[in-house]
């Protein structure tokens, strides 16, 4: 009995001591982390710091797709439709967030087709699907500007998201270029500097924006020998898409006898002239997984808030949906998480290593049903993880499915170590908080100590047995 007791407080031991050793051989002592390894048998044979709450970031999303898959299914399509109310036309927008400006084209030359070039009345773009907050309690305000943080609307057209560049100049200014279908205004005051100067001044590029989807760069910019790339947030969806209708109309020679408002008309009779689908969830989910899409995690959770309370959906009432939808389908309690939106970009979400398996224990038992394993991004070969330096190890590459997720601080991970013919053999989670990598006087040696930790933490996912 002494033997085992001996046995059983050294093998103690040694597992606290390997955790403790992974980190701190790392990672700054300051790093905060929750950990998690876990056969698919359920065998927990690396833990710490469980049942504590971290950002999840765009972890997420794993939440939204599993509850999509529950609430909504494979044939859920968002559905932008034209209509006619006695004289006038109402577009009925769902939010759908691959809607484009092509495809609202189709449907209006529909319209001439079965009807002619002439509205006589009104076109009124209803946006009553969605309700409450575009942009998620939480998000951090400097970068609403930017395409991953478009706002979640019903009237969502080319992604809420334009895209456009910034060229630096010889006289030491710059001009930026968006093309000019898209009815935003991009001014600068940009500087162009030099490397040492831009060091020392600690000038960066800023953007701020208005509701008049006017933007304004400033700060300090080095040389560049080709154009930098820019994305645009369309901060006023509602009046991007009114300048894009009436450019339409322009563009098919159409008539208009009225005037373009936002809402829907009081007299309702209205008869369906075309339809426009959205891919079905299975696509969208695919792209929101593998590319991280904000968009479209947060419309599919205001949708599943719209479809399960019966009312128009709004961050609120969709990540609500999301915990009663995975409680009732999939008996996965998340009633102390903290959930803010759909896709992880608020910094007020929370939920513990153990919530997230949670779900991928749900996920991984029903995949027959649900496929979803599929959609999640593997590593050094798809989506987010493609070129993740941690996942290059050749090691690790293509051992690894995962949904990654990073906020200022965080770095995180969840999903499955694969085994060498690709079937999932353990599950785990990955929570780091409160590290910020050190810029200054890094050496090649000392260079990415994240990396070198996932690397190592990745490693002990595959050997898991």
């Amino acid at each position: 009995m002494r033997h085992f007791y001996l046995f059983a407080t050294f093998f103690f031991s040694c597992h606290v001591f390997s955790q403790e050793l992974l980190l701190s051989q790392y990672l700054p002592q300051s790093t905060r982390s929750a950990l998690l390894i876990e056969t698919i048998h359920g065998n927990e044979t690396f833990s710490q710091n469980t049942n504590q709450f971290f950002p999840p970031a765009s972890t997420a999303k794993l939440l939204t797709a599993l509850s999509a898959k529950l609430e909504l299914g494979d044939n859920f399509s968002f559905s932008t439709r034209l209509n006619t109310n006695q004289s006038d036309v109402v577009i009925h927008f769902s939010g759908d967030p691959e809607l484009t400006y092509h495809d609202l084209l189709l449907l209006f030359k529909k319209y001439k087709e079965t009807l002619g070039s002439k509205i006589k009345g009104n076109i009124w773009l209803d946006n009553s699907a969605f309700t409450g907050y575009q942009k998620a309690i939480g998000w951090p305000w400097d970068i609403l500007g930017v395409c991953y943080s478009a706002p979640s609307t019903a009237i969502t057209l080319d992604h809420n998201c334009v895209l456009g560049s910034i060229y630096t100049l010889n006289n030491g200014k710059t001009r930026v270029h968006t093309p000019e279908q898209f009815p935003i205004v991009v001014s600068s005051r940009v500087k162009v500097v030099s490397d040492e100067e831009q060091k020392h001044t600690l000038c960066e590029l800023e953007l701020t924006s208005d509701n008049e989807n006017h933007y304004l760069l400033n700060g300090c910019i080095t040389k560049k020998a080709s154009p930098l790339p820019l994305k645009f947030a369309v901060q006023n969806p509602e009046l991007y898409a009114t300048r894009m209708v009436y450019k339409i109309i322009n563009n098919l020679n159409m008539k208009l006898g009225g005037q373009i408002y936002i809402g829907t008309p009081k007299h309702k009779s209205e008869k369906l002239i075309a339809e426009h689908l959205s891919p079905r969830l299975p696509s969208l989910l695919n792209k929101m997984l593998k590319k991280s899409d904000n968009l479209i995690a947060n419309n599919l959770t205001k949708a599943m808030g719209k479809r399960f309370f019966i009312q128009p959906g709004s961050f609120a009432n969709g990540t609500e949906a999301i915990k009663q939808i995975l409680l009732t389908k999939a008996g996965i309690d998340l009633s102390s998480a903290q959930l803010v939106d759909g896709s992880g970009l608020s910094r007020n979400n929370r939920l513990t290593a153990h919530q997230v398996a949670s779900v991928l224990k749900y996920i991984l038992k029903h995949n027959k049903q649900l496929q979803i394993l599929d959609l999640l991004p593997v590593a050094g070969k798809s989506g987010t993880l493609k070129y993740r330096s941690s996942m290059r190890d050749q090691a690790i590459v293509g051992r690894i499915k995962a949904k990654s997720g990073s906020l200022y601080g965080s770095h995180n991970m969840a999903g499955y170590g694969l085994d060498s013919d690709g079937n999932p053999k353990t599950i785990f989670v990955q929570f780091i908080t409160d590290y910020f990598p050190v810029q200054e006087g890094e050496t090649s040696q000392k260079l990415h100590p994240l990396r070198n930790f996932e690397t190592a933490f990745y490693k002990k996912i595959i050997n898991t047995h």
